[in-house]
């Protein structure tokens, strides 16, 4: 992905981009952190929050219209320009000590990153195309935080140094830091210097017209909330991000003053540290979200991101140490990555070309009303006096119906994601051959079967659910039972094989994989033992084929029959290479299927020993 011409200067415009928004924002809120407490200080940095979120729902159908009307590359190019010009008003408003201007320009600076939003995050679809779309988001999600958690330590650092204890109120903070003003103009500079670097991936100019009137009588935000809702996958993940991006403004907006009065820390290098720490669990997540999205968007990875964070949120109130803290948030990131990446993917593949700007603008949009929605309860609360360790539990409540809401949807992909996450733990899967599995269609998949774990390492690589024929006593074992059936298996037994061979053929003909291990039990000695003719009683006249499988690397292991004494593989992950075979005929019998496989085996281990 890297060596696309564009990436490398698109990377460095978001993390400049970042960095130079949140720059300033550390700067006004830690000021307040100085000036402030309790309850005021909890509504500043709530009203701070909300002066960054608001434009995104201000501009929502002109953002939305711009991406999709022009070149994605001269929006980030011309928004940059003016980043520098807002930059320089900031800077102004340092030097006279104008905290007023300050938290306007605030709502400016926010302003310019709304309009280019939807450009910025298209880009990634355009620039990478689809075949690196979760590999593009998890890298933009990574620098994106490493931005932010440079720009905080960054910033924080120098504010602290700058900062003296004779100040008394905010007119004083600034002028002292004033000098930091400087840093985010020539960051602007840098920005806009690298946005005029990248390429224009536009493949066809659209002529839509944008008119003022329709945008002031909501005629556009009628329309476009339509087309935000016709796909109800889009509106899900949608709804997925907003109260994610919820509850994490809220965390962030009371933590401080959840570390100044639970935990008695005053100097914010160890408050913003800790949750910088969040942004570095983001980067981890994120890259392991694309280690597991390698070869479809992983969506099963949101649904424990859901969970994850729930139980974090829980968790905070019941530490009583920073230094406690600091890997709980870390996990916050981690959990958070695993649902962010995933579902932005998700969005931006399913969204189509001509209306990806109005569904990513429209993405801001509704998460951005749930944030200042949020933000603004959280105000009232603690304007009213409400402890901040309640609004912790009240976001674990709202994370609950997260959780019940992603794993409703994704329910089956988190169970494989799961047991992808278990298994990468000790074992490295390489897949061969992979092309010759139809992405569309019927197919019956027959494989050697060595171990326990056959059925996972084999349907890891598909989104699409593998159909398996399973032993009828297998299927109902309790706990996964409810996963065996979600994951449309098909159970079989001897008294009960023809229907079980019907429901099979069922499938095929409406163009399912189905999969079944032909030898009928795991071996005990690593060879292909007789394979059984079962499969052939499957009616072979629908439009499909079989692809022979062979695994290797699993015999020997804990989950095969044969336990081996070498103990090498104790110290180190175990390689398991899977082998998908050309397609064959649905009339190939059992003689003729088994002599493939053997070919399979033979050839590959020949080469393995060669190497």
């Amino acid at each position: 992905m890297y060596k696309i011409v564009g990436v490398i200067n698109y990377i460095i415009v978001i993390f400049l981009n970042a960095f130079t928004d949140l720059g300033h924002k550390i700067i006004i809120q830690n000021t307040i952190f100085k000036v402030y407490d309790g309850d005021m200080q909890v509504v500043l940095t709530a009203v701070v929050n909300a002066l960054i979120l608001l434009p995104f729902i201000l501009v929502f159908s002109p953002s939305g219209f711009l991406a999709d009307r022009f070149p994605k590359n001269k929006i980030m190019e011309y928004s940059s320009v003016f980043a520098v010009l807002i930059t320089l008003g900031i800077t102004y408003s340092y030097y006279n000590g104008y905290f007023t201007l300050a938290f306007i320009m605030t709502f400016i600076l926010a302003l310019q990153s709304a309009i280019y939003g939807p450009a910025k995050y298209g880009y990634i679809k355009e620039l990478v195309g689809e075949k690196y779309i979760s590999s593009g988001n998890a890298a933009i999600q990574a620098t994106t935080i490493v931005a932010i958690l440079g720009g905080i330590i960054f910033y924080t650092v120098l504010f602290e140094g700058m900062y003296s204890d004779s100040f008394v109120d905010e007119s004083q903070i600034l002028k002292a830091i004033a000098p930091l003003g400087w840093l985010l103009v020539i960051s602007s500079i840098v920005e806009w210097f690298y946005a005029s670097k990248l390429p224009n991936k536009m493949k066809e100019a659209s002529k839509r017209e944008f008119k003022v009137k329709r945008y002031l009588s909501g005629a556009y935000l009628r329309k476009n909330m339509k087309l935000l809702t016709r796909k109800r996958e889009i509106f899900n993940a949608i709804i997925a991000l907003s109260l994610f991006w919820s509850i994490s403004q809220v965390v962030l907006a009371i933590f401080g003053e959840y570390a100044k009065s639970n935990l008695g820390v005053t100097n914010t290098i160890y408050v913003q540290g800790v949750m910088a720490l969040a942004g570095i669990g983001i980067v981890l997540g994120s890259i392991m979200a694309s280690r597991y999205s390698k070869y479809y968007i992983n969506l099963g990875l949101v649904g424990l991101g859901a969970s994850g964070i729930t139980i974090v949120v829980f968790l905070v109130p019941f530490v009583d140490s920073i230094a406690l803290m600091a890997p709980l948030f870390m996990l916050f990131g981690v959990f958070s990555a695993f649902l962010m990446v995933p579902l932005n993917a998700h969005i931006q593949l399913l969204a189509s070309r001509v209306h990806l700007g109005i569904i990513l603008a429209g993405n801001n949009f509704i998460q951005n009303i749930f944030m200042v929605t949020f933000l603004a309860l959280t105000t009232v609360f603690a304007y009213n006096g409400m402890d901040t360790e309640i609004l912790f539990y009240l976001m674990g409540i709202v994370g609950i119906y997260l959780s019940f809401m992603t794993l409703r949807h994704y329910f089956v992909d988190t169970f494989w994601a799961k047991m992808f996450i278990l298994g990468s733990l000790r074992h490295k899967y390489i897949y061969h051959g992979l092309e010759n599995v139809p992405k569309e269609g019927a197919a019956l998949l027959l494989s050697n079967h060595v171990s326990w774990l056959d059925w996972i390492v084999l349907q890891l690589p598909f989104n699409r659910y593998l159909n398996y024929m399973m032993e009828k006593d297998i299927y109902n074992w309790p706990v996964f039972h409810v996963f065996f059936k979600k994951g449309e298996a098909i159970p079989i037994s001897s008294k009960a094989s023809k229907d079980a061979f019907k429901e099979a053929y069922k499938r095929l003909k409406n163009g399912k994989l189905v999969a079944m291990f032909p030898e009928g039990s795991i071996s005990r000695d690593g060879k292909l033992s007789r394979f059984r003719e079962g499969y052939e009683c499957i009616e072979s006249d629908y439009e499909g084929c079989i692809i022979p499988v062979f695994i290797d690397g699993v015999f020997g292991s804990l989950f095969s029959r044969y336990k081996t004494s070498n103990k090498k593989y104790f110290w180190q992950r175990r390689v398991i290479n899977v082998y998908y075979g050309a397609p064959l005929s649905t009339q190939t019998n059992s003689e003729e299927l088994r002599e493939v496989i053997q070919s399979m085996k033979d050839k590959y281990e020949i080469k393995q020993t060669q190497a």
